[in-house]
């Protein structure tokens, strides 16, 4: 009996080791950057100045986009994920401010095939400290706008903007989408993960001590035609709700990988 044991726990340490050995070393980091190029069915995002028309034939124009990105993970092509440390991996895109659209993270050299993240803020971070939640996480200063100080949570996607198809007072629509699922009594939950595969537009080639650009593009048409066809005279707000389930579904499906940088 003994024997079959210390057979059973040679085997299971050199498992353990395999693992291990397979998580490439950082001993010699480079820089990934991720840049996220929002805009409508192939034309720029231009905020508050061009009309744009929906896949139900709505007029609209935008006037503020956000969206939160984090819990950043790729996978070099020996099929081995790398998950960037957690504090390093929360950024906010806002389509107003140039220097926010692209997210840097440091991750050993290496030749990377996908590239995961999270849009919106987990659960976990979510619960955590006020005092910890620093940078664009900082309800009151780095989160800019995107924090609902009524319901403790962030807001994961925030589009915003005019349409003649809204009956809102000024014709205004706005899309609030946030819900991080909660614990002990569950709540709407609208996290999703995305996962693209780089080999067709080029895979992101790390070195140490450069940087390799992942560009994709953003595209906001694909927030009204998705899973769930949106119409704004339908619809026109959309908060904490059942419905935005619809909308983070549909948001899921609004990145592609157009080319990489190296």
């Amino acid at each position: 009996m003994k024997s079959y044991l210390s057979i059973a726990a040679l085997l299971f340490v050199s498992l353990v080791s395999c693992k291990k050995d397979d998580v490439p070393e950082n001993n010699n980091p480079g820089r990934l950057s991720i840049e996220f190029d929002n805009i409508v069915d192939g034309q720029n995002l231009f905020l508050n100045t061009v009309t744009y028309t929906n896949s139900s034939g709505e007029n609209y124009k935008v006037s503020t986009l956000k969206y939160y990105i984090s819990n950043i993970k790729v996978t070099n092509t020996a099929g081995v994920e790398v998950v960037v440390p957690q504090d390093s991996s929360y950024f906010l895109i806002d389509e107003s401010d140039e220097a926010s659209h692209s997210a840097e993270v440091t991750i050993p050299k290496g030749e990377y095939r996908q590239v995961a993240f999270t849009i919106g803020v987990d659960s976990l971070r979510n619960t955590m400290d006020i005092a910890r939640r620093t940078g664009v996480l900082d309800p009151a200063a780095g989160a800019n706008g995107m924090y609902w100080s009524w319901n403790s949570g962030y807001i994961f996607f925030k589009i915003e903007g005019v349409s003649p198809a809204s009956a809102e007072a000024g014709n205004v629509f706005m899309y609030h989408i946030g819900g991080f699922g909660g614990y002990s009594s569950p709540t709407i939950n609208n996290i999703r993960e995305v996962k693209l595969d780089l080999t067709t537009g080029g895979i992101a080639k790390v070195p140490a001590g450069g940087e390799s650009n992942i560009h994709l593009m953003v595209d906001i048409a694909k927030l009204f035609n998705g899973s769930t066809q949106l119409s704004i005279a339908a619809k026109p707000v959309v908060m904490f709700d059942d419905f935005s389930a619809n909308i983070s579904n549909n948001y899921s499906t609004i990145f592609r990988h157009d080319h990489t940088e190296n």
